[in-house]
């Protein structure tokens, strides 16, 4: 597994993704961070920023969790789904959260199969 420590409303949040998909979170951030400014609509959702990965990862203090991937995707999705806005960027970012979200659903599988 590799860790994403991400950077939301200053507060640290810890997402833990199969290291084969590791670099696909960073790069749907990076994307998502470019393009979120180009949405209109008026209920657009935070994003957290990356702030590092790593490797291994333990949590001393116990108000903080980690979350799996596929549960990040999951609330990562709702939160873009719920966007009233029908305009290329929002299509195209949700498609690439869905993507990313069926990839892990089906690693998840296989991986606890």
């Amino acid at each position: 597994m590799r860790y994403h420590i991400l950077l939301h409303e200053g507060r640290l949040e810890f997402v833990e993704m199969p290291a084969s998909h590791a670099y696909q979170l960073t790069a749907l951030h990076q994307r998502l961070h470019k393009e979120i400014g180009k949405l209109t609509a008026e209920n657009v959702p935070g994003l957290p920023h990356a702030v590092a990965e790593c490797d291994e990862l333990e949590i001393v203090d116990k108000g903080y969790a980690v979350t799996s991937g596929l549960a990040y995707m999951n609330q990562l999705e709702n939160a873009f789904a719920s966007v009233e806005e029908k305009s290329y960027p929002l299509v195209s970012l949700l498609t690439e959260i869905r993507a990313l979200q069926a990839q892990l659903e089906q690693w998840y599988e296989e991986e606890y199969e």
